[in-house]
């Protein structure tokens, strides 16, 4: 059930369709004036706030994969672990669809249920989804951009680099696999950039976080979020505050074939109306 309806997103139905439409109607007007992306899109990074503030760019990134040549038959989301200290493992949501005020978003429980069995750090786990945002907030562009996609949600917990990406490694060899029978996976991570400097040391952070990530440099991009969170950087607590899910997908379009990333857009939180 939605835990954030009211608080992250509108909780009236219409308002939340007429939100979530016209930010994915101006991702596909900013696109047909931009170079069009090439090749297929394997994997997308979006944000999680507010979706006054992060929306209109995660609707940059779920609209190109919508619009892309090859749309995905399924989509794994890897969230931000907010709220549940202690987890010891990458928590895989298995049985039953996630509901939104605009409706209800389908599991792919056999693919679900492959990804759980590829073993630790992956398990089933329900109670790890049950408060978090960072997921919740992608349902309502999935049901609009990607209707009757399924997905996979998982949340990676507090786990050391090495393991994430080893994690994320095999989930894409995982997903690689299913390619030949025509089945396309999208894996997206769900993330927020830097937190909470200064409008103009933020953009300076998020260009320095953004290069590993663009490049797919999974090792260059533990050692920069290391220094930021170690204080080398005044005013701000981290450069992602979901290194984890960027990991694991970092690693996983790297084994379906991604050689480089994309920035479709930016902004931070004084770009949005009232924003400070």
């Amino acid at each position: 059930p939605a835990a954030h309806a009211g608080s992250f997103y509108p909780a009236e139905p219409d308002r939340l369709a007429r939100q979530v439409r016209d930010q994915l109607v101006a991702s596909a007007m900013s696109r047909v004036a931009a170079e069009p992306i090439p090749g297929e899109i394997v994997g997308l990074l979006v944000p999680h706030a507010g979706l006054v503030h992060s929306g209109p760019v995660a609707a940059r990134a779920w609209e190109a994969l919508a619009a892309a040549t090859t749309a995905p038959t399924s989509v794994v989301v890897a969230g931000t672990n907010h709220y549940l200290s202690g987890l010891d493992a990458i928590a895989v949501w298995r049985d039953g669809p996630w509901h939104v005020p605009l409706g209800e978003q389908p599991i792919d429980e056999p693919l679900a249920r492959q990804v759980a069995a590829l073993g630790p750090p992956f398990a089933v786990s329900r109670p790890a989804h049950l408060a978090d945002h960072s997921i919740e907030v992608q349902v309502p562009f999935l049901l609009t951009a990607l209707p009757g996609t399924p997905f996979v949600p998982i949340l990676p917990g507090g786990l050391a680099p090495d393991r994430l990406i080893e994690a994320g490694r095999r989930l894409g060899s995982l997903l690689a696999g299913r390619r030949p029978a025509g089945e396309r996976v999208a894996v997206v991570a769900s993330s927020d950039l830097a937190h909470y400097p200064r409008d103009a040391v933020a953009r300076q952070l998020d260009e320095r976080t953004l290069e590993p990530i663009l490049g797919l440099d999974a090792e260059e991009l533990v050692r920069r979020e290391t220094g930021v969170r170690l204080g080398d950087v005044p005013g701000a607590d981290c450069g992602l505050c979901g290194l984890e899910p960027v990991l694991v997908t970092m690693a996983a379009v790297r084994a379906l074939g991604a050689e480089r990333g994309i920035l479709l857009a930016h902004s931070t939180s004084a770009d949005s109306p009232g924003g400070d």
